[in-house]
């Protein structure tokens, strides 16, 4: 079976308190998602009607249970979610103080099972023939999950549409960004030259090219190898330019938010079924920045990826306020 959209990378729980504006010190109740950027995309895709897999692993734990029953709840594939015995499956905890202040405390001992993929168990078939190949620059932290990222990109060879999503996590590099930067701004080169799409807030375009303008940012992204570029800008909407000079901003959508962390995995989820409907590039960039705004001014983020039908009637309301 071939996938429209396959995912490799993070994968955790995420425990949110049910209480905003308040310290975790204060919390007093808490839900349980599954999480893991990645992960989140392949649920988002899902939510759309797309036959989406992940490629991850958890620990030997009930966590990891829980994932897979989840993954299978969501209707993502979970035949490529392996079992490692180096660490528990991660948990992740927030805060959440409205609008724009979501801290993350990543419960991760000093590897973590997501990272020990092996480059030996990958189904390469399955990596070439998705329609959509989705990678994360975290993925890129530690080996073996690097050789094991590089090999599925070399393996693809830039067939369908490949996205790196920059997915600037300094936690995750441990030493490394304070030693040699250069060797993450090397690593993220690598995973460019294999990937047709590259996709980023101001801070991960600005790891990967040194240039944080939007416009210059996005020149440079297409000048390390990919097609399209797609640099998020927050509270100013996002830009998004191709190898044949079109360049398209979108303004952001207006929303009430009660937690930002889930809006960049719905907006890929979303930004994957519009490549795969074919839609031209304003429509699928719009309909991407509205399904983000909408997960934000919601809790959690698997469970709060929205349908297409949601999405459109959001636009619907955009349009009729202008």
């Amino acid at each position: 079976m071939s996938f429209e959209v396959l995912t490799m990378g993070r994968v955790g729980v995420d425990v949110y308190p049910l209480q905003t504006g308040v310290g975790l010190a204060e919390v007093t109740s808490f839900g349980k998602y599954l999480g893991g950027s990645p992960t989140n995309v392949a649920v988002a895709a899902a939510r759309h009607g797309r036959a989406a897999a992940v490629i991850t692993k958890t620990g030997r734990d009930p966590f990891g249970d829980f994932v897979r029953t989840a993954l299978d709840g969501y209707g993502v594939d979970s035949r490529f979610v392996g079992t490692s015995d180096i660490a528990p499956t991660p948990v992740t905890f927030c805060e959440i103080f409205p609008p724009d202040d979501f801290p993350l405390y990543f419960y991760r001992l000093a590897e973590a099972p997501d990272l020990d993929i092996q480059p030996d168990e990958l189904d390469l078939d399955a990596v070439r023939d998705a329609g959509i190949f989705w990678i994360t620059g975290t993925g890129l932290s530690e080996e073996p999950s690097r050789s094991a990222t590089l090999a599925a990109l070399a393996h693809r060879a830039k067939r369908g549409t490949t996205v790196f999503d920059l997915d600037w996590r300094p936690v995750f590099w441990k030493d490394t960004v304070w030693t040699d930067p250069a060797e993450v701004r090397a690593a993220y080169a690598e995973a460019l030259r294999h990937t047709t799409i590259a996709v980023g807030n101001l801070d991960e375009c600005e790891v990967a090219t040194g240039e944080r303008e939007p416009s210059a940012a996005a020149k440079a992204l297409l000048a390390a190898g990919v097609e399209l570029a797609v640099v998020k800008q927050g509270p100013k909407g996002v830009l998004a330019m191709d190898r044949d000079g079109r360049s398209v901003e979108i303004p952001p959508v207006p929303v009430d938010v009660v937690n930002g962390l889930g809006a960049g995995d719905a907006f890929g989820g979303a930004l994957c079924h519009g490549l795969l409907s074919g839609w031209d590039l304003p429509r699928t960039v719009a309909f991407a920045n509205a399904a983000g705004a909408l997960v934000a001014g919601r809790l959690a983020c698997s469970e709060a990826m929205p349908t297409e039908a949601e999405v459109d009637e959001k636009l619907r309301e955009v349009n009729r306020a202008v």
